[in-house]
């Protein structure tokens, strides 16, 4: 415990206590020169020496840490040494809430350092003492305020940007935009420049080029990030919010200095996630949203991942399925390479046997490369959806038309490219898509009413299935390849295959995925 100095010295003059001053804002901003948080405090602390005879030694001053973390600043820590000095009277600040604003009762542990020390806060309505019993329920009660007070706050902030969230507007900073997603006041939200990348991204991941990684290189971004951006409905047209921080204390991420950090993101309820329209033209059509959002749930459900720096052995993982219990089938490795039902390895509830991955890849590489390339068995698998068929027109004109859709698609992605590369300018961009958008149009629409008759389906089917008559000498990438434009789904236990069955898209135009019959 300090020893208090005598009130006047020998002249009867009063003796200048010395204290220190201590000054924080809580963000960054409010340090900022053109804000007078910092200078107000200061003019206030000032009046408050010359009223209680104040000597002001040392002024701490800490800006971005909030009122609850102020334990963790090393101002703050320096603070707490520099108090020990029995020189050092008491602290000086413009209101109790500069010294802490306690979110759990840890905090507390501030006011005991005052104790221990001796130190008087001294405050423009007056010095508390937490020495003494008055002192310690007023500081208590003053800093269970200061608390409750940071708690509304946040309620307030929270409700105001929860209202412009509801009202399709943006509540935050623009550093919370998504990839090629822009806001301007009175216009909202809207597409910039680069969003024609992820439109690319959208059609190259329906045309089987499905490896975050080449994703990734297009946008300029990590595999993660393109994961992200693929995943945001934003593209048509609509901002869903599913998540909100975490106001509660276990929610705050703690840095080593105490400044400021971001909460940790926790799911909505179902009543308050909030689903609103901001964009009336969206960049990607629901339809093909929905398509890509099918795949890469199938990609993260099955484990299905590309990674590069990962040795792979296995061909046919991410695709096979248990036809026992339904469960998908993993890799494993016990003295040698296996295939092994989920069901029964992680699960125990499947009796299926683990089948070594040599000769069930054997098998497989047998069924792709045989039965798929053999015109009758092709003729039986088409069979139903050559019933269907109400029409019968030239395959010459149905290759005709797809070969001109094609070439549209081939032009109209180079003019996205020309855009995305500066050679011309938005509102030629704009021409020309439309023009190339209308006769794809047309010509899907013409193609929808053909059907092939039934022996050039098959024949077609035969020759698109050609290639894989080589399929057991081709490399692991080269069969993963197409795998990934397939999107096989194969029902095997025991080395018995059950049933193929291959992405609908695949026997439809690539880019349209509107076939009656897909």
């Amino acid at each position: 415990m300090k020893r208090l100095p005598s009130r006047a010295n020998f002249a009867g003059y009063p003796i200048m206590k010395k204290v220190i001053e201590l000054i924080r804002v809580s963000t960054e901003g409010q340090a900022a020169d053109d804000r007078a948080s910092i200078p107000a405090q200061r003019t206030v602390n000032r009046r408050t020496c010359a009223q209680y005879s104040l000597d002001i030694v040392r002024s701490i001053e800490f800006s971005d840490v909030s009122g609850a973390s102020v334990l963790l600043a090393p101002e703050m820590q320096q603070l707490l040494v520099a108090i020990q000095d029995p020189a050092i009277d008491g602290v000086v600040a413009r209101e109790f809430s500069r010294l802490m604003r306690p979110e759990n009762f840890s905090d507390y542990a501030l006011l005991q350092a005052f104790v221990d020390t001796g130190t008087i806060l001294y405050l423009p309505d007056g010095p508390l003492d937490l020495t003494t019993k008055t002192g310690r329920l007023m500081g208590t009660i003053r800093a269970a305020i200061a608390g409750l007070e940071r708690t509304e706050i946040l309620e307030r902030v929270w409700s105001a940007k929860e209202e412009k969230r509801r009202r399709g507007e943006l509540a935050q900073s623009t550093i919370v935009l998504p990839y090629g997603v822009g806001y301007e006041a009175g216009r909202g939200f809207y597409y910039k420049p680069e969003a024609e990348r992820v439109r690319e991204a959208f059609r190259l991941f329906l045309a089987g080029h499905q490896n975050y990684n080449e994703v990734a290189r297009l946008l300029g971004v990590t595999p993660r990030g393109a994961h992200l951006i693929l995943r945001n409905p934003i593209w048509t047209g609509w901002r869903v919010i599913d998540e909100k921080r975490d106001l509660s204390a276990a929610g705050r991420y703690r840095n080593a200095n105490g400044r400021q950090a971001d909460r940790r993101r926790v799911p909505r309820s179902p009543e308050e996630v909030i689903r609103v329209r901001v964009i009336d033209e969206p960049l990607i059509a629901e339809e093909a949203f929905q398509a890509v959002q099918r795949i890469m749930d199938m990609k993260q459900s099955k484990h299905w991942r590309a990674q590069s720096n990962i040795e792979r052995r296995f061909t046919y993982n991410g695709f096979l399925t248990c036809s026992e219990c339904g469960e998908v089938i993993h890799t494993a490795w016990s003295r040698r390479d296996y295939y092994a039902c989920k069901g029964r390895r992680t699960l125990h509830a499947c009796r299926t046997r683990y089948m070594a991955r040599e000769k069930l890849e054997g098998l497989l590489n047998c069924m792709f490369g045989g039965k798929l390339t053999d015109p009758e068995f092709v003729e039986k698998c088409v069979r139903e959806l050559q019933a269907r068929n109400e029409t019968n027109q030239s395959a010459g004109n149905i290759q005709r038309l797809t070969s001109e859709i094609t070439c549209l698609r081939a032009r109209r992605s180079r003019v996205v490219d020309s855009f995305v590369d500066g050679t011309i300018d938005r509102p030629e961009r704009d021409r020309r898509i439309a023009v190339h958008d209308r006769d794809i149009q047309r010509l899907e629409e013409t193609l929808l009413q053909q059907s092939p008759d039934e022996r050039l389906e098959a024949q077609a089917f035969v020759e698109a299935f050609a290639p894989l008559a080589e399929w057991e000498h081709w490399t692991r990438d080269q069969k993963r390849s197409v795998l990934a434009t397939l999107v096989p789904d194969i029902r095997v236990a025991d080395y018995k295959v059950e049933s193929l069955g291959l992405n609908p898209a695949f026997f439809s135009n690539e880019n349209t995925h509107r076939g009656r019959d897909s």
